[in-house]
């Protein structure tokens, strides 16, 4: 009996099989669905990577008239001279301005072992890349320290800078950065040093470079260069500090 009903039911499979088939080609048309999407992606991200370029520019040059025009103006009105030059003694301690002087380089990456195969059989992958609050532990180690500066990528960092990994890419400014990470920061490389040596959250970290053989090393800079911080510097929620 169960050989006579499966007699009847594989041409229906059969044939609902072949409609689908032809449904997918007629979609597909002659393309791969699956790379198409990748493809759009892709093209989006890069879409998406120069609208922030050119949102870059467009603050950059706005700033610049600005300036201009606070400039002149502050040459025939004394209350707008003084209070350009009230705010330019702020500039430096936001981040808005470049500095340079002495401080450490300190630099993160990936396991090697992702890919060349030795990696521990009872380990999961994550513990072989860098994660945000690897990131996070050293900047803050670096602010602990005394940094006057800190820079990832060449990117100046605030007090409103956020640092947000979607797996192994570092999100900053919206822009993506991929390992090798470069944390760059101005101060007293000693006392920064040993900021970082007392972090706990370094110290996990160097537990990993132990266990797993991701990279990092700490290095003294005679003259470091912070660029001065662009992004957007409006705050959604603030808090007054109870006085």
């Amino acid at each position: 009996m169960k050989r006579t009903s499966w007699g009847w039911a594989v041409p229906i499979v059969a044939l609902v099989a072949g409609f689908l088939f032809t449904l997918s080609a007629t979609t597909a048309a002659g393309t791969v669905l699956r790379e198409d999407r990748r493809l759009e992606l892709a093209q989006l991200i890069e879409r998406k990577q120069q609208d922030v370029h050119d949102l870059e520019t467009r603050a950059a040059d706005l700033r610049a008239q600005i300036d201009a025009m606070t400039t002149e103006r502050g040459s025939t009105d004394s209350s707008v001279l003084a209070e350009r030059l009230r705010g330019d003694a702020l500039l430096q301690a936001a981040g808005l301005t470049e500095l340079h002087g002495p401080g450490l380089t300190v630099r993160m990456n990936d396991s090697p072992r992702i890919t060349d195969g030795t990696t521990l059989p009872d380990a999961v992958i994550d513990n072989y890349v860098i994660h945000q609050q690897d990131l996070q532990a050293v900047i803050n180690a670096l602010w602990a320290g005394g940094a006057e500066a800190v820079t990832i990528m060449n990117v100046r960092i605030i007090n409103t800078s956020a640092v947000r990994c979607i797996g192994s890419v570092l999100l900053l400014e919206g822009r993506p950065y991929t390992p090798e990470y470069v944390i760059k920061a101005i101060g007293d490389p000693e006392r920064m040093r040993t900021a970082l040596q007392q972090s706990k959250g370094v110290k996990a970290f160097e537990d990993a470079v132990r266990d797993y053989g991701l990279r990092y090393s700490v290095t003294n800079e005679a003259d470091i260069i912070a660029p001065a911080y662009r992004g957007s510097i409006d705050l959604r929620y603030a808090k007054v500090p109870e006085q």
